[in-house]
């Protein structure tokens, strides 16, 4: 993400370089990033949160300490996203006046098994990368839980709640995936409320993965290591016990505990929370997913991913491209073990594109992008990894570029 800088980000890059003892040159080496980079931010130039992850790495400090509270940029753009997500945020978040219930369009009664049914359906399409279909089918399934839940009482309330819950866990995990972050915090909150009333604490602790995801995609990573490190000791089974959702759902949270820390500077840490989450992934010995006991899937090969994600921030692409394809990445493995969700491959595979921009191997990266859109051409659309990795492509890319290049950058929406 790039974050829009002022004299705020320029004044604590200019503070901490000079309390390391830096000039502006040996900052640019000890960081890996060129002399104009530094420059450009202490002028008031904008930066990728990577490119702060590198400076805060130079300068020995936490990256959320560089970010600065201003005013932020206009939005730009945004008028056909407010039109297509009216009817999910009128049953989502309708609007309250002075009586005791909102003003909520009513929604019809159904059966739980139906609705279960239904959100399973959603969920697959969410997997498919029908991200159309999705947000059609939300407004009306969230109508429905809620006016069943309403409607029933003692057990079948109860069971009703839960239902409702798992649908407003759906929402969540597909507004943060479109970046729609304000309604996506409304609906993991209510779901992660709900399941803890209901004492559903699998469910909520499932919730709790979403918001960690929601908080590093807001670059909250000191909220979403406290978040994750508090609910993974709540959360702690006894290993040689737990269900197959249970060391899912653990894993999951030292996954994001790792994912907040090493972007923020704290590498220690990152290491101690990918062991934990390594323990987890052993105990369970397969990929699992079970959407409602735990967030996406987790298992060995989704660990050892996010290890070479971990790689990849650092900026080792050599390393990256080593680890690709072996060991538990590998065919055997994967074979073995299965194959992460869509979401987490593509993510890894970004990597492994990012790697080959970053040695100048531009066929190798366009091969990964090419092979990725075929599979998750949608997905990769909300990526800013994958823009990122297409635009310095174009940047550095020498000679003319191919038409498969334009394509992609068209497809993307890179200029």
């Amino acid at each position: 993400m790039v974050k829009p800088m002022s004299s705020g980000l320029a004044d604590n890059v200019r503070k901490f370089r000079r309390a390391a003892g830096l000039s502006q040159e040996g900052l640019a080496h000890e960081s890996g990033l060129s002399v104009g980079v530094v420059r450009k931010l202490e002028q008031g130039g904008d930066a990728r949160v990577e490119t702060l992850h590198a400076l805060a790495r130079a300068l020995g400090v936490t990256t959320s300490v560089l970010f600065v509270t201003e005013t932020p940029e206009p939005v730009v753009g945004d008028e056909v996203n407010r039109q297509y997500l009216v009817e999910l945020r009128k049953a989502l978040m309708p609007p309250v006046g002075l009586g005791d219930a909102p003003l909520a369009v009513p929604g019809e009664t159904g059966d739980l098994s139906v609705l279960r049914r239904d959100i399973a359906d959603t969920h697959a399409l969410y997997e498919a990368d029908r991200y159309g279909s999705v947000a059609r089918r939300l407004p009306n399934l969230l109508r429905c839980a809620e006016a069943t839940a309403l409607t029933l009482e003692g057990e079948e309330e109860q069971q009703a709640t839960t239902v409702r819950a798992h649908a407003l866990l759906m929402a969540g995990k597909y507004l943060t995936q479109v970046r729609q972050y304000d309604m996506a915090y409304y609906a993991l909150a209510e779901s992660i409320r709900l399941a803890r009333a209901n004492n559903e604490r699998l469910m909520a602790a499932t919730g709790v993965v979403g918001m960690c995801w929601l908080l590093l995609r807001q670059d909250r990573f000191d909220e979403c290591e406290q978040l994750a490190g508090v609910t993974a000791e709540e959360m702690e089974p006894r290993v040689s016990e737990a269900t197959a959702g249970q060391l899912s759902v653990w894993g999951e949270l030292w996954l994001r505990l790792a994912s907040a820390s090493v972007r923020n500077n704290r590498p220690d840490v990152a290491r101690e929370a990918r062991r934990m989450a390594g323990t987890a992934a052993v105990a369970l010995d397969k990929e699992h997913i079970a959407f409602g006991e735990n967030w996406g899937q987790f298992g060995p090969v989704t660990a050892e991913a996010k290890v070479v994600e971990d790689l990849s921030l650092m900026g080792d692409a050599r390393a990256v491209l080593r680890r690709d394809g072996d060991g538990l990445l590998g065919p055997k493995a994967i074979t073995h073990y299965g194959k992460p969700s869509p979401p987490n491959w593509g993510r890894h595979r970004l990597d492994v594109a990012k790697a080959h921009v970053a040695l100048g191997s531009h066929e190798d990266a366009m091969c990964e992008l090419k092979q990725l859109r075929q599979c998750s051409g949608e997905w990769m659309k909300h990526q800013p990894m994958a823009r990122y990795v297409m635009g310095d492509l174009l940047r550095t890319r020498k000679r003319s570029l191919t038409e498969d290049m334009r394509e992609m950058a068209a497809h993307l929406g890179v200029r």
